[in-house]
């Protein structure tokens, strides 16, 4: 097969998919998806599992890029997010049904004001969750981040700079874009200054269980803080560095930047997309790593699987936007809603939450075991979100041993057992991150399934 992502890619055995693949790269620009060397092919999916057009089957370590926190298409959800939208009635109509409707642009919906009344009432129940008090919707995470910019550049006239922490993912759009990385990414928005992520101090699990020292980053704050003064209008971070490595700081780095924001009156942005809905341990990160966000940022698993994000924060910071400066075509559209609701219903009703816990004692003891291949070099994340970084093995570099596992997994064993793993993060460090319902017998099963793949995977390189 061809390790150029400019061309089709093809794998033995995989007619249908390999037509698939080629007519998308005749059809689309390779721009609209990150490179991924399997570039899989998926016909249906149910559960924690992926099924190509050719029958084969594939555990799903990625839940859709942190999306299906619940699985895919679970039966109780779909049904919640049908009565939610009154869709079962569609039987009994003729031409049309009398549901709500799909959009609902400058009007609003009753499904619409219960999700905004559930998600603030979950969120103000949970530890640090108190000054959360208005949601402003959107469609993607990126386009939540940038609306939660605007709204704290705008509360207090000359009060415009914004500080992100180096190494972050927010999106490309916009400001989004320009808070993402860090200054020498790109061509630097004047608006935007950043500050160290502590990396070093976290990059793998036994690191992360020392204490933090904290002073280098206290200087940076306030070297800014003397510089800049009350231009600045927010600091912006992560529970961890998703797309930058997966970082998970310790707890006391991220204290320090709500301390900082409370003592200076900025406004503390939180981005969640990534980590909310049970992904690192509790409903959101915020409550184990004891701090109380102005503005909480949502995505991804918000809607397990329907594209819907949010901006929740303080009403008086929000008051700064005026009616349409936070609006969009999708913003709080009915169906989103309706996942909302049905989302929220799942992790009420049911053990999503200790289950997601009970399979992050299973993921972390099969990460550190993977290390024993050789192929592994370190271990890092919590809860159901973590990041394995390749080794570099005889004379191969480690990101080309982080494709060659994604390509060994997506191939499988000699018994067929194969599973999906995205393109590498930051060039050599994998995600493992299945779905939270994913049963624990299984998640086990399809680990030891990763350790013989890698373990083939270094005697083939040379380790």
């Amino acid at each position: 097969m061809s390790d150029n992502n400019q061309s089709a890619i093809s794998f033995d055995g995989e007619d249908r998919s390999n037509q698939v693949r080629a007519g998308i790269l005749a059809t689309e620009p390779v721009a609209i998806r990150t490179f991924t060397p399997s570039q899989l092919v998926i016909s249906h999916s149910a559960g924690a599992y992926h099924w190509t057009p050719e029958g084969r089957k594939l555990a799903d370590f990625t839940s859709g890029v942190l999306v299906a926190n619940l699985g895919h298409n679970p039966t109780s959800w779909w049904n919640r997010v049908i009565k939610y939208l009154g869709l079962e009635k569609i039987k009994d109509a003729g031409q049309f049904t009398s549901s709500a409707p799909l959009t609902a642009y400058n009007a609003i919906t009753e499904v619409e004001h219960d999700a905004n009344e559930r998600l603030i009432r979950n969120l103000r129940s949970a530890p640090g969750g108190e000054k959360l008090d208005q949601v402003l919707w959107s469609a993607s995470g990126s386009e939540a981040v940038q609306k939660a910019l605007w709204a704290a550049m705008r509360q207090t006239k000359g009060r415009d700079m914004i500080i992100a922490t180096r190494g972050g993912f927010h999106g490309k759009k916009g400001l989004a874009g320009a808070i993402t990385g860090s200054e020498n990414d790109k061509e630097r928005d004047d608006r935007v200054r950043f500050i160290s992520f502590p990396m070093e101090e976290c990059d793998d699990l036994e690191s992360r269980k020392q204490p933090i020292d904290l002073s280098k980053y206290k200087a940076e704050l306030e070297s800014l803080w003397e510089e800049l003064g009350e231009r600045i209008c927010c600091v912006v971070t992560e529970p961890y560095l998703g797309g930058g490595g997966s970082y998970h700081p310790q707890k006391e780095y991220l204290q320090l930047l709500d301390s900082f924001c409370v003592e200076h009156d900025l406004v503390f942005i939180l981005d969640e997309i990534q980590s909310n809905f049970g992904r690192t341990g509790p409903m959101y990160a915020f409550t184990h790593y004891g701090i109380s966000p102005d503005i909480v940022l949502l995505g991804k698993g918000l809607g397990n699987g329907v594209p819907v994000s949010a901006a929740v924060g303080r009403s008086d910071v929000f008051a700064s936007l005026g009616f349409g400066e936070g609006s969009d075509t999708w913003s709080a559209n009915p169906l989103s809603s309706a996942a909302v609701l049905a989302t929220l219903d799942e992790f009420a009703s049911g053990n999503v939450i200790e289950q997601g816990e009970q399979l992050a004692r299973i993921i972390e003891a099969g990460l550190i075991r993977l290390k024993e291949t050789g192929v592994i070099a370190k271990v890092r994340g919590e809860g159901c979100v973590w990041g394995i970084e390749c080794a570099a093995l005889g004379g191969t570099s480690s990101d080309d041993v982080a494709v060659a596992c994604v390509e060994a997994c997506y191939l499988g064993d000699d018994d067929g057992n194969a599973i999906h793993l995205l393109g590498a993060l930051a060039g050599n460090v994998l995600r493992v991150s299945p779905p939270l319902t994913m049963d624990p017998d299984e998640l086990q099963f399809y680990l030891e399934v990763m350790y013989k793949l890698f373990s083939k995977v270094a005697a083939t390189l040379g380790a």
